[in-house]
C-alpha cells in the first residue's frame, strides 16, 4: 500500500443541510495533505453537487453501488480497504439507524460495513430528532461497538429551532480525524502538562502577569492526546479552546498551579512544564482598588515557590521536562537550569528572535537532554515542535 493510502480519509456525506460544512472539511483535509475520497448518498446530492467535492478532492465522487464504471474504477471493497479513517459528516438520523441495524443498502453503508478503519460519526439534525430516545439508544450502541462519535454543537438550527444538533465546525472534526490517524505511540503514558501564564493579584482589578498565550502548552496537549496518551492540562488563563480528549484544570495564580501539579504528580508518568509561571508575587493584597496618586508607588514583590525544582526533588521514575525562555546565552542558561532542577530534558527558546516570541504560532527551539545531546531546530509551527518533543521523550523513555 502506498504511503498516501495509509492516510486516506474516506468521507461519507449523507443528506442534510449541513452538507455545506462537509465541503469545507474536504478543503481543510486536502490542505493538510490528506488524500480524500468522498462518498455521497442520494439525499446528499440534493444539497451539494458531486462536482463540488470532486473539484476540491481531485478524485471522482463515489455515489452508486451498481454503477459499473464507478465499481471498476473505484470499487466498494477498495474504498473500504484504503481508508485510514472513515468519517460520516453529516450523519443523519436515517444513516445512523441503518448503521446500528447493520443495513447496507447503498454505497455508503456498504463500504462502511466492509471497512476495518476507525469510524468517526458526526451527527447533525433537528434538536428533537437528536433527543429522540431511539436515536440516543442507537448512539449508545455505536459507542459500545467501538465507533467514535463527535457531539453535535449547540446553536441556531436551519429548521428554525435552537439547541443541540448542529454539525460541529470543520476544524473540530479535523482535529478528531488527526487523532484517529496519528500513531498511538504514547499509549500508557499519563501526561501532566502545564500551559499559559499565571496571574498574581495586586488588588481586585489589577494583577502581575506575562506575555504567555499558552499556545505551546496546548499544542503539547493536542499532540499527546492524538498519540494515545491520557493528558491532564493544568492551564493558567488563556483565550484558547481546550484540545479534544484532554482533561483541563484551570488555575490562576502560581500558588494554585503548584497545588494542582503536586496533587497530580504522583499519578503521572511524565510532566511537561510549559507554563510561564510568575517568579514573583506582590507582598500583600489590597482588598480595595489602589487609587491613583501623584506620589510614586512602591511595589514590593517576593519569590513564588519554584515548582519545577520541587518536582525535580520529588520525582520517582517520572520524566520531567522544562522550558527556558531566554534573551541571552541560550544554551548555557538552559543547561544550567536542566542540572539545577534535575530535569530529563529542557526546551529553550530565545524570545527576542522573530518567530520565537510569546503569543505566536511558531517557535525556534533548542532541545537539550540529560545525556548532554543538543538539538537546535529551525523555525516551525508549535504543533510540529510538540510532536518532536514527544519523539525525543520516547527516545529518553526507551
Amino acid at each position: 500500500m502506498a504511503d498516501n493510502e495509509r492516510t486516506n480519509v474516506v468521507l461519507g456525506v449523507s443528506g442534510g443541510i449541513a452538507c455545506y460544512k462537509a465541503v469545507e472539511l474536504v478543503r481543510l483535509l486536502v490542505k493538510e495533505g490528506y488524500p480524500v475520497q468522498v462518498i455521497m448518498t442520494r439525499g446528499a446530492m440534493e444539497f451539494v453537487a458531486p462536482l463540488t467535492f470532486q473539484t476540491l478532492s481531485g478524485r471522482p465522487v463515489a455515489t452508486e453501488t451498481f454503477n459499473l464504471t464507478q465499481e471498476s474504477e473505484i470499487g466498494h471493497i477498495n474504498l473500504a480497504d484504503s481508508a485510514a479513517v472513515f468519517v460520516i459528516a453529516p450523519a443523519t438520523a436515517n444513516v445512523i439507524g441503518k448503521i446500528t441495524a447493520g443495513i447496507a443498502d447503498d454505497l455508503l453503508t456498504t463500504v462502511l460495513m466492509a471497512t476495518q478503519a476507525p469510524v468517526l460519526i458526526a451527527p447533525a439534525m433537528n434538536i428533537h430528532m437528536y433527543e429522540n430516545p431511539v436515536l440516543q439508544e442507537n448512539l449508545r450502541k455505536l459507542r459500545r461497538l467501538g465507533y467514535h462519535l463527535i457531539e453535535p454543537a449547540e446553536g441556531y438550527l436551519a429548521c428554525g429551532y435552537e439547541g443541540k444538533g448542529r454539525l460541529p465546525d470543520p476544524e473540530a472534526i479535523l482535529e478528531q480525524i488527526r487523532g484517529l490517524i496519528k500513531k498511538k505511540d504514547l499509549l500508557g503514558e499519563k501526561l501532566l502538562i502545564t500551559a499559559g501564564p499565571s496571574r498574581e493579584p495586586l488588588d481586585p482589578v489589577r494583577y502581575i502577569s506575562n506575555r504567555s498565550s499558552g499556545k505551546m502548552g496546548y499544542a503539547l496537549a493536542r499532540a499527546g492526546s492524538r498519540r494515545g496518551a491520557e493528558v491532564l492540562l493544568i492551564s493558567g488563563p488563556t483565550a484558547l479552546e481546550p484540545p479534544a480528549g484532554v482533561k483541563l484544570m484551570p488555575v490562576t495564580t502560581a500558588a494554585e498551579m503548584r497545588h494542582a501539579v503536586l496533587d497530580e504528580f504522583a499519578t503521572c508518568t511524565a510532566v511537561i512544564m510549559a507554563a510561564a509561571v510568575a517568579d514573583y508575587h506582590p507582598v500583600g493584597f489590597s482588598q480595595q482598588k489602589i487609587k491613583r496618586d501623584k506620589k510614586p508607588f512602591d511595589l514590593r514583590l517576593e519569590p513564588n515557590p519554584d515548582i519545577l525544582k520541587e518536582l525535580g526533588e520529588k520525582k520517582n521514575g517520572q520524566l520531567l521536562i522544562g522550558f527556558a525562555a531566554e534573551t541571552e546565552n541560550l544554551t548555557a542558561n538552559a543547561q544550567k537550569k536542566l542540572h539545577a532542577k534535575n530535569l530529563d530534558m529542557i526546551i529553550a527558546n530565545d524570545v527576542t528572535k522573530e518567530g520565537s516570541s510569546f503569543d505566536g504560532d511558531t517557535n525556534i527551539v533548542t532541545i537539550i537532554d540529560r545525556g548532554g545531546a543538543i538539538r537546535s531546530l529551525p523555525l516551525m509551527s508549535k504543533d510540529e515542535v510538540a510532536d518532536l518533543i514527544f519523539d525525543y521523550l520516547l527516545t529518553l523513555r526507551h
